[in-house]
């Protein structure tokens, strides 16, 4: 007599498998604990076979549950494919896509994208939301977006990301500041510097505390501010120092409005594309990631820093 197997004891199987408890597994399929337990356990019932050594609360396949693994993870992809497939709209993409963006991307880059996006695709509909970098986390691991996109590297274990571009910040000051002149600032000069940075929590905040707190024991921060306009307009009245991607100062560097300060700080990055793997990632989710990864598209292909 064949087994009968269902999709949600397979997906069960594999949670298990994969997090080492039915507490946590459970919690990942929105599930009660007891629900999950019962359902491995008719699971393992149908089969006629045990796949796990039980260790207390903790879970470890045996053999054969090594061996059955991989193939039940082929099973649910195989199924995610098929569902995808059957929602394939026909004559073109359309729906809603959530995106979550960090503000340097979201106010530099994301515009034009979605803008082409939506010109080759009508009948899409993209929702963009500019966030600071935890803020985008936030979203994601509460299914309030589809995608985000970051500056830096993603340290949440429980979302998936992947580099997208690489971005290069800049230390600037008013072309009147004292530091303006000097061919490079020093250990002395970032430590007595009055800074104009973004808020803790922002990715670019991240990335210039990484770099610089290896040369100086406190910075001497006189305005923390959300935006990088706002953070323009402080340095360019000549308040102190800021430190911003490139992508959002080009101009005004360009101008004379602004200059570059060289340092010995690494101040470069990677702007990143991060998701929830257990979010449904519809065939416009994939046109849209495979449009943002072509170099083609990125509206800042040919500035070189």
């Amino acid at each position: 007599m064949t087994p009968h197997v269902t999709f949600r004891q397979l997906q069960v199987f594999v949670c298990v498998a994969q997090d080492g408890t039915v507490i946590a597994a459970a919690r990942r399929l929105s599930l009660s604990q007891s629900a999950t337990s019962q359902s491995l356990a008719d699971f393992e019932r149908q089969l006629g076979v045990d796949l796990f050594e039980r260790l207390g609360r903790r879970l470890r396949l045996n053999d054969l549950g090594r061996s059955l693994l991989p193939r039940a993870e082929r099973l649910l992809d195989g199924m995610a494919e098929f569902i995808a497939a059957a929602e394939e709209p026909e004559g073109g993409l359309r729906g809603t896509l959530m995106v979550s963006a960090s503000t340097t991307i979201g106010t530099y880059l994301l515009p034009p994208l979605a803008g082409n996006f939506c010109n080759e695709h009508s009948e899409v509909d993209l929702r963009l939301r500019l966030r600071n970098t935890s803020d985008v986390i936030t979203d994601l691991l509460h299914f309030d977006a589809d995608i985000g996109l970051i500056e830096g590297v993603c340290h949440e274990s429980r979302l998936v990301s992947q580099a997208w571009h690489k971005d290069k910040m800049v230390i600037i000051c008013s072309p009147g500041h004292a530091l303006a002149q000097k061919k490079q600032l020093d250990d002395a000069d970032l430590d007595q510097a009055a800074w104009i940075l973004r808020e803790p929590g922002s990715g670019t905040r991240d990335v210039f505390e990484s770099a610089v707190l290896h040369h100086v024991e406190r910075l001497q921060v006189r305005m923390e501010l959300s935006q990088s306009e706002a953070i323009k307009q402080s340095v360019k009245a000549g308040f102190g120092l800021g430190c911003l991607s490139y992508l959002s100062v080009v101009g005004e560097l360009q101008r004379g409005e602004l200059v570059a300060l060289e340092s010995k700080l690494t101040l470069s990055r990677s702007f990143s594309l991060v998701w929830h793997p257990e979010r449904y990632r519809s065939p416009l989710w994939q046109a849209f990631k495979v449009f943002l990864l072509d170099d083609g598209n990125f509206p800042y292909a040919n500035i070189h820093y």
